[in-house]
């Protein structure tokens, strides 16, 4: 089930992305490819079909990121992290021995 949810998860994030780019700017899709007031898709344009399917993948791909969170989040684990560590439990360190620093050689007078 993880995986047919992850798969239709990514389906749908890659073609909502190349359905946003495919989306007409102010300019119109036609001024790229050198068609003046042509559309690529036509002369009344795709406005209405690139937006209806731009909106259904985009409640897919936030109905898939939401199943899949709580598909894999109500799975109980027994490993333990470092958030299931209370400070009570925790142990200071001991301290290291102090190491005294190396005496400075006497001078030797010679008289």
């Amino acid at each position: 089930m993880q995986t047919l949810i992850l798969t239709l998860h990514v389906v749908a994030c890659l073609a909502l992305i190349v359905l946003v780019l495919l989306q007409s700017g102010k300019e119109g899709m036609g001024v790229i490819f050198g068609g003046g007031n042509t559309s690529l898709f036509g002369s009344t344009g795709a406005g209405g079909m690139l937006a209806k399917l731009t909106a259904f993948l985009a409640v897919l791909f936030i109905i898939t990121s939401l199943s899949y969170n709580v598909l894999t989040s109500s799975r109980k684990s027994d490993d333990s992290t470092i958030l299931d560590v209370k400070l009570e439990d925790v142990q200071p360190a001991p301290a290291a021995p102090a190491v005294p620093a190396p005496a400075a050689p006497a001078e030797q007078k010679s008289n």
